[in-house]
This record gives C-alpha cells, structure tokens and sequence, in this order.
C-alpha cells in the first residue's frame, strides 16, 4: 500500500506503508543509532514525535520480548528507508511491521531518508505527518498538527501510580521487604526501564513516582536519594517538577537525567531553548571539564541548557558537548546534586558514562 510523509514547508515524500493504516502526526526529527530501533520504538522521549532511521536497513533482527523500554509503543510514527521482512536472530519473534501493525502505528518505508535529513539539518525540525490516506491528506494534518512545543508530553507518559523496581524488575509497592539497600525515589517524567536495571543491578530498589508528585510526598517514602528521569517536550513546560526539584535540593541526593538534567538548572535560575535539530542517537562525543576526559554517549534531546543563563546561579557546567559546545552535564553548589544531558544507561549505545550510577549510589550509601 502507498504511504506518503508530508512536513508542514510543503515537502511531500512518497513511500510504502510500513505498519497501521491511517495518518498519523508529530514532530519530525531523525536518529543516527545502527541498531537499537526497538528500544528507540518504546523511549518515552520519543512522544510526539515522527522519528526517522538514518541507517537504511531497519528491522533486520526483528523485534522480541525483552528490549522494551516502557510498555507501549511511544513515537508517533516511524520513517525508515528500508524495512527488513526476513530478520535473523535467535531472539526474533516478530517482523518489525508485524510489530507495527499490532501496536496501531503508522509507519513509512521506501523514503529518502537522506534527503529528509539533509533538510532537517539546514531547516530544523518541523512538524509532519504519515499518512496512508493520500498525500492531500498527509499535508493538511502537518499543517494543521498542534506544535510540538505546546503539548505536555509528559503528562501523557509519566506511571498513573507508584510501583517499585528491584533485582527482579517490576514489582508491587507492597511486595515483601527488599534485602536491597539502598531506596531511591524516581520522579518519572518518562523512564527508561533500562535506568531501573542499571541501578537494581547496584543494589538499588526504586520507587518509581509519578511526575506530579510533590517533594513532603517524595520525602514520605524515606529515600536516600532522588532521581529526575529523562522524557519528552518542552523542559519550559514543567513548573510543578522544577518546583519539586527545587524543594529536595540539599535534602537528599539528587540526579538529574537529560530532562533532568534540564530540571534542575531551571531549579537553580537556569534557562532553557530548543536546538535546531536536536541530538539523537548513539555517537556523541563529550568532554568532561573536571578530568579532560572525553566519552561517546547516548543522546535523544531537542533542547538544551543556556549555559549563559547559569551565570551567578549554583551551578557548575562540568561536561560539555565536542560537537556543538552545549552543556552536557553540571552538579549544584552547597547540594549534593548533579546532572548529566545524555543517557548514562544507554539501550541503544555505548556503556562508557556507566560510572555515574555508581557514583549516584556511592553518594545516597554515604548520605544515609
């Protein structure tokens, strides 16, 4: 069936369906990771968006029970140049548009996904649509799509209810007394599983909350630290969980990942503005200002820290991006609180930033 992906400058694409029938709209952006699709398919920072494969063959070991990284399908639609109908993995338990078409999710294939890149780079991201309607159709709902910048994707991701995460994964907050040692409160504004097992491998049992919680609220679980997750939108957005942030801050130890990150400058002073085509995917060189040092990260944000706007605040800038000179990490003065702009748990990418976990948890062991 004919598919056809249309931006809201009047840039009509034509292609294949690749999942659901129907249209579909969002936010346009792209993500440069070779492999990891099904990971990016459930990253609830990915909310709203329409996400494009800059690699070409997506889909070629398929999709299986175990990397899933929230418990939906989270982008709004799906580009790719190419999609694989005959994966190989021993794991595979699915095609990927299998796994589209069960989820409700339209999708694309057959696309220039260069020349889609290529105008996203020099114009920015914009708004568009997936449609297998026809491409009238297609551009009438990018043109008329809400700005992406104007929803509360949080809101729209974040858990409904508390829920724990220990060694054996999700479990009941009422589940029997945890041998783990260390309790740590989540502020989910859009978790990734994979930052839960990180810490549970590290002895930590989270208490995931959701994102409207109140900091006398965090503070009656008793934690020994807190974390703001990542998620999607507009960081401008978020007044209650900068309010909370604020409120913890010299209390426990806190960290801040990507969205959190972002949280907690807006706690101290600090401001934020949208980067023109974000960054997405699996290769980010990043310099740690304190050591020297420079890592490969995983990223998947549209805004950024203005570091200007931390001038005179209590906050440090201690990492920084190689590529565009954006701020990737800070911790906070007179508060035992640091953040970091990329994905330190990665699933898709490098394991370089895993440190950072242990040294959260060295600082929530020592603080209790």
């Amino acid at each position: 069936m004919e598919a056809w992906l249309a931006l809201s400058d009047g840039t009509v694409y034509p292609g294949r369906s690749l999942g659901a029938q129907g249209t579909s709209v969002g936010e346009s952006v792209f993500t440069t990771g070779m492999t990891g699709y099904q990971e990016v398919l459930t990253d609830p920072s990915f909310a709203g968006q329409l996400v494009a494969f800059t690699y070409p063959l997506i889909g070629n070991y398929g999709v299986n029970d175990d990397d899933f990284e929230s418990d939906r399908v989270q982008p709004s639609g799906i580009i790719v140049k190419e999609a694989c109908d005959t994966p190989s993995n021993w794991r595979s338990r699915r095609t990927l548009a299998e796994f589209l078409r069960d989820r409700g999710v339209v999708a694309i294939q057959g696309v220039d996904t260069r020349a889609l890149v290529k105008r996203i780079r020099s114009g920015g991201v914009l708004m568009g649509a997936v449609s297998t309607v026809g491409p009238d159709q297609a551009l009438r709902a990018s043109r008329e799509a809400a700005r992406y910048d104007d929803t509360d994707f949080v809101g729209q991701v974040t858990t409904r209810r508390p829920y724990a995460w220990g060694r054996q994964g999700r479990e009941e907050i009422d589940a029997p007394a945890s041998p783990m040692p260390v309790r740590m409160a989540v502020v989910d504004c859009g978790l990734k599983h994979n930052i839960l097992r990180r810490f549970a491998a590290l002895g930590v049992r989270s208490i995931v909350l959701p994102s409207t919680v109140t900091a006398d609220e965090v503070k009656d679980w008793r934690p020994d630290g807190v974390l703001f997750s990542p998620g999607p939108g507009d960081p401008a957005r978020l007044g209650g969980v900068v309010a909370t942030a604020r409120e913890l801050l010299g209390w426990r130890p806190v960290f801040g990942i990507c969205l959190g990150n972002q949280i907690l400058c807006q706690a101290v002073g600090g401001r934020t503005f949208k980067l023109k085509f974000g960054h997405r995917g699996g290769n980010h060189p990043v310099k740690d200002l304190l050591d020297g040092s420079v890592t490969i990260t995983s990223q998947n944000h549209g805004y950024a820290v203005d570091p200007e706007s931390l001038t005179g605040k209590d906050a440090e800038v201690t990492q920084v991006n190689v590529n565009d000179g954006t701020v990737e990490g800070i911790r906070l003065k007179g508060a035992e609180a640091m953040g970091v702009q990329y994905h330190p748990e990665a699933a898709p990418g490098p394991w370089d930033s895993r440190k950072y976990f242990a040294a959260f948890v060295e600082q929530m062991t020592a603080a209790r």
